[in-house]
C-alpha cells in the first residue's frame, strides 16, 4: 500500500518541481531516486513527501457552468 501511495505522490509532485525551493527540491530528488531503486520510504520521508504534496497540490473543484446553459422552459412549451 505504501509503495502505491508514494508513487502517486511523486507522480503528482513532478508537475510542481519548478515551484519548490532548492532545499525542498534536493530532498524531493532524493526521494525520486529512492523510488527508482524500488525502495520503500521510511516514516519521516513519507511524512515529508505528504507535506510537499499538501503544500503544492491543490485539489480544485470543477466549476459547474450549467446555469449559463439552461434553457427557458416557458419558451419551450410555447
Amino acid at each position: 500500500m505504501r509503495s502505491r501511495e508514494q508513487k502517486k505522490y511523486l507522480d503528482t509532485l513532478k508537475k510542481y518541481e519548478r515551484k519548490m525551493d532548492s532545499k525542498e527540491y534536493q530532498k524531493y530528488k532524493m526521494l525520486v531516486k529512492r523510488n527508482k531503486d524500488e525502495e520503500e520510504l521510511d516514516k519521516l520521508s513519507l511524512e515529508f513527501l505528504k507535506s510537499l504534496f499538501d503544500k503544492y497540490y491543490t485539489n480544485r473543484e470543477r466549476k459547474s457552468f450549467d446555469h449559463f446553459f439552461k434553457q427557458n422552459e416557458s419558451s419551450n412549451s410555447e
